[in-house]
C-alpha cells in the first residue's frame, strides 16, 4: 500500500494575479473567455521539496465540474530549496463562471509524499460580456 499525501507545513500556493480576455479568434466559440492565471509555490519549510504533479477542480455555475490534472506544472517539475519560490503563469477558458480549487503534488528531499492547497479562486466574467 502506497503511503497517502500529507499537506507540508511552510509550502504554500498562491494566486498573484487574474486577467480576463474576452473573444479573439484563438478561443473556441463555446469558450470565449480566457483567464490567464499568475501563481507562486513557496517553500517556507525545512526540507527541500519537487513538484511533480497538479490537479485543478473547476466548478462551474451551470453545477458541472471539471477535474484536470497532469504530470507537472507548466511543462516543469520544480526542486524548491528551503526559502525558493516558483512562479509561472497559465491560462484556462471557459463559457460560464466557475469555481477553481487547485493543489500541488510532489515529494520531500526524504522521499516523502506531499503537497499543498491553492487557495479556492473565482473566474468570474465581467458584467455585459457574457
Amino acid at each position: 500500500m502506497t503511503a497517502p499525501s500529507c499537506e507540508l507545513p511552510g509550502l504554500t500556493a498562491r494566486l498573484d494575479r487574474l486577467c480576463h480576455h474576452h473573444g479573439g479568434a484563438s478561443l473556441p466559440e463555446d469558450k470565449p473567455h480566457a483567464f490567464v492565471y499568475y501563481i507562486t509555490l513557496s517553500n517556507g519549510s525545512d526540507r527541500s521539496v519537487t513538484l511533480l504533479a497538479r490537479k485543478w477542480i473547476l466548478e462551474y455555475e451551470d453545477g458541472s465540474r471539471s477535474v484536470l490534472e497532469g504530470d507537472g506544472i507548466v511543462g516543469e517539475t520544480p526542486r524548491l530549496a528551503p526559502g525558493e519560490a516558483f512562479s509561472y503563469n497559465s491560462y484556462h477558458v471557459t463559457g460560464c463562471n466557475a469555481v477553481v480549487r487547485g493543489a500541488f503534488h510532489g515529494v520531500d528531499s526524504s522521499g516523502n509524499k506531499i503537497h499543498t492547497l491553492l487557495p479556492p479562486f473565482a473566474l468570474k466574467i465581467p458584467e455585459g460580456k457574457v
